[in-house]
């Protein structure tokens, strides 16, 4: 079944990419499909099973004037949410997240005393690596299977001195937690990251921008209180380490590009596009 959903999303993903760099040509369905090697009945199907709508009305949330459109709705929503006190439509599937840094003694000793458990798991944007501890999760990438090992490898280092087990049946619970929108759960989630206060600042801004909307680097930079620092906002979005749940895939440009991810932009596109068409279905 995880095999499955990765390989489904790969399919998927690489379709998106034919879409987006065929954009002008308006490719048909039985294009698309041929370039992932289904007939167009089954890769229809496959694209309906991943998130409720056809390729063609998906197509609409990867457009440069849609997002664009989106970055100055996204203000309004909030404004207006702060301002009434009340819920946007799109915070039926926003998750509840509460950032904490790590203690100085604990960043210094990179985790020494911490017992942390990690699991490999399938979700709708392909392979992940995951990591919790007693106090929350710390680590969340996405990955490619033939990859696992490195990032492992690249997670060790961060906290070499903590206790590390991999337990995917307890990591399992959380990505059904992440990874099901608008299932009605309103547990909160915790996040231990190591970053310095300016990332972390950055970061929390990340997690108030709602599922299914988009914020530039410029508006993020004049909400934190730091309107010249747009380059250091994309580096400190660059060093995330719990993607998703800190959504720095919901920062793009002003001109509606969806600018650099570390997974690659049509990934970036992909989980863009999944959450503002899940709010359409």
């Amino acid at each position: 079944m995880a095999k499955d959903l990765t390989l489904n999303y790969y399919r998927i993903e690489k379709a998106i990419g034919y879409i987006v760099t065929h954009f002008k040509d308006q490719p048909d369905l039985d294009d698309i499909a041929e370039r992932v090697n289904l007939s167009s009945f089954h890769f229809q199907r496959l694209f309906l099973d991943w998130v409720g709508l056809t390729p063609k009305k998906f197509l609409q949330y990867l457009t440069v004037d849609y997002l664009k459109s989106k970055l100055y709705e996204t203000h309004n929503v909030i404004e207006a949410a702060n301002i009434a006190g009340l819920s946007s439509q799109s915070r039926v599937y926003d998750l509840f997240v509460n950032i904490e840094g790590v203690s100085p003694q604990q960043f210094k000793s990179a985790g020494q005393g911490l017992e942390i458990w990690y699991g490999y798991h399938a979700t709708p944007f392909g392979m992940c690596f995951i990591a919790i501890t007693s106090k929350g999760i710390c680590d969340l990438h996405f990955i490619d299977e033939n990859r696992s090992g490195n990032e492992f490898a690249l997670f060790s280092q961060k906290w070499h001195f903590a206790t590390l087990t991999h337990r995917p049946d307890l990591t399992q619970c959380f990505i059904q937690k992440i990874f099901k929108p608008g299932s009605g759960n309103q547990e909160k989630l915790n996040l231990l990251v190591q970053g310095t206060p300016f990332q972390v600042k950055v970061w929390e801004a990340l997690v108030n921008i709602p599922f299914g909307s988009v914020r530039s680097y410029q508006q993020v930079a004049g909400e934190i209180g730091y309107p010249g620092c747009v380059r250091s906002v994309a580096s400190a979005a660059g060093k995330n380490p719990i993607l998703y749940l800190i959504p720095c895939h919901r920062i793009i440009t002003r001109e509606g590009t969806t600018g650099n991810f570390q997974y690659g932009r049509i990934r970036k596109q992909s989980m863009i596009a999944w959450e503002m068409a899940s709010l359409a279905v």
